[in-house]
């Protein structure tokens, strides 16, 4: 490790700390590497984020963060996180690392994710996966190609450098995440078309938009349609009900009110959609804050001016027992038509995960090509006694 370089653990309880750690990514994206793609995130909503008393991830899985330092300058950040909820859901000895943030030097990667994996070593941890921040329920993932391009909503955006670091860290490749395009002016084809209208008639399915008036209830439903869904899948995480209802909060700001989607049978909720606007080009303007006049800002660009003209389908997800009955097809036609009739011309889905035949191959059928691909990353750990200068942990006991 290089001696020119510091390692500071950064306590969740302090705040100045916790803002140094946040503003890593200005210096990355301002000077490491200048671009325009990059999307600030809100500083407020990343104040929250890493608050264990407004976060409810906090309340299953223990965090410590880093910052890297030199010549008095924070040049870089890591994560490290044991997270109960994956511990008893898998059944095996896993941690993540997240929040990864370094210049094209490999000293300062070496040293952030030394002082990362010791800490996860120390808790009995044989194996790190990631990035993840905080795991694959939030953003996750490094970009590996399509850096001439802004990332979609709530998708991360880095330096080319990222992947050679990690692998220059002794990490391989888990999986890869697919990002996709779709632009409405695209024709579906008319069998599609033809065979989802078939099945939405045969098993008479409604498909409706979820009510805001109603919301805590319609995120119940989506809920439990949620963690049936994706429990089979790589990397699946459950969600708490806390947590779940803390997120679909946060994303009510960015839904259109008919976009957000629940399918029935029989009033029985077996599906959902959720797709949320794309204000990445209201973000860049904020830079990341909302005061004293950001906020009027994003509800112009939101409400008034009427700006927004894409969007990214995050989640969709059939109940188990449901599935392979087309509503996967019946969702997106629907989909597809409100959109339109926003004047959008089209947007993203994703992320899906590299290997998702089934799923892939439903949004081919839709007319969606990849536009960007993510990797995650995972390395065996050597088991580490803890120390007395140790961070302690913070989180869940």
């Amino acid at each position: 490790m290089a001696t020119d370089i510091e390692v500071i653990h950064v306590p969740l309880r302090d705040r100045k700390l916790i803002e140094r750690f946040i503003r890593v990514q200005w210096f990355i994206h301002r000077e490491a590497y200048p671009n325009d793609h990059w999307v600030p995130p809100l500083l407020m909503d990343r104040r929250e984020f890493l608050d264990p008393k407004k976060n409810p991830f906090f309340e299953h899985a223990e965090v410590s963060l880093w910052i890297a330092r030199r010549d008095g300058r924070d040049i870089g950040r890591i994560a490290a996180i044991k997270d109960q909820a994956w511990l008893d859901f898998h059944g095996d000895a896993s941690g993540y690392f997240g929040m990864f943030d370094a210049p094209n030097d490999p000293a300062v990667a070496e040293a952030l994710m030394a002082t990362a994996t010791a800490w996860l070593g120390a808790r009995g941890l044989e194996t790190v996966i990631g990035p993840m921040d905080l795991s694959t329920n939030y953003v996750c993932g490094v970009l590996i190609d399509a850096f001439d391009r802004d990332p979609g909503i709530n998708m991360p955006y880095n330096p080319p450098w990222y992947d050679s670091l990690l692998y220059g860290l002794g990490f391989t490749k888990a999986k890869d995440l697919v990002q996709w395009g779709v632009h409405l002016d695209t024709p579906i084809p008319p069998r599609v078309v033809r065979i989802a209208e078939k099945m939405k008639a045969r098993d008479n399915v409604r498909v409706r938009a979820m009510s805001f008036d109603d919301w805590d209830a319609e995120v119940g439903h989506t809920l439990d349609i949620y963690n049936s869904a994706w429990e089979k899948n790589w990397g699946f995480v459950p969600v708490t009900e806390r947590e779940f209802r803390h997120i679909a909060k946060d994303l009510k700001l960015v839904l259109d009110r008919s976009m957000p989607l629940i399918a029935e049978i029989d009033g029985q909720p077996v599906a959902f959609a959720l797709t949320i606007m794309n204000v990445n080009p209201t973000l860049k303007k904020l830079d990341g804050k909302l005061a004293p006049f950001g906020i009027f800002r994003l509800l112009w660009d939101l409400k008034i001016a009427d700006k927004v003209d894409s969007g990214r389908l995050i989640l969709l997800g059939i109940r188990e027992g449901f599935r392979r009955r087309g509503l996967d097809a019946i969702l997106f036609l629907e989909m597809a038509q409100r959109a339109k009739a926003l004047g959008w011309w089209g947007g993203e889905i994703g992320w899906t995960l590299e290997d998702n035949a089934m799923v892939n191959r439903a949004i081919e059928n839709f007319g969606g090509t990849p536009v960007a691909h993510y990797r995650l990353y995972s390395r065996d750990l050597v088991p580490e006694s803890a120390s007395a200068s140790e961070p302690a942990s913070e989180g869940a006991p």
